[in-house]
């Protein structure tokens, strides 16, 4: 018995002192549930954008918000994997410029902002979806 005695305060201070294990982005977002309510609020928000809505005329809304949302997960470092195509091929012959990716990238910051997502989580999404931006800008 008197081992544990002496024993519980060093087991006790590494419980303590153990670094806590970082946040993910994904985890930042709101997991499943906030992506899928940024989604959500994203395709509102790009469909009802006169810059950009006709965009959307041709697309299978259903898997289009499939995609996005296992991208979304993916990038953020969520249990997603992304298989859907290349930003390159998927937009391949919309002729969309940077007007349009600039649009669009509006539209997503508003969408966070109503989905709750804090400002310093944007950024870090915001961040790792820039580049796509050479990929999906062709004219």
């Amino acid at each position: 018995m008197a081992h544990w005695i002496i024993a519980f305060p060093a087991i006790a201070f590494l419980l303590v002192a153990a670094p806590e294990a970082k946040a993910t982005l994904y985890d930042d977002m709101g997991g499943k549930e906030g992506i899928d309510r940024l989604v959500d609020n994203s395709i509102k928000s790009f469909l009802a954008d006169p810059r950009i809505g006709k965009t959307f005329d041709d697309t299978n809304m259903v898997r289009f918000r499939t995609m996005l949302t296992a991208q979304f997960c993916h990038i953020a470092d969520g249990p997603c994997k992304y298989n859907g195509h290349s930003m390159a091929v998927a937009h391949r012959g919309l002729a969309l410029r940077q007007v349009d990716f600039n649009a669009l990238a509006e539209d997503l910051q508003s969408a966070m902002d109503v989905s709750g997502i804090p400002f310093r989580t944007q950024n870090r999404l915001l961040a790792l979806l820039a580049p796509m931006q050479r990929d999906v800008v062709t004219k």
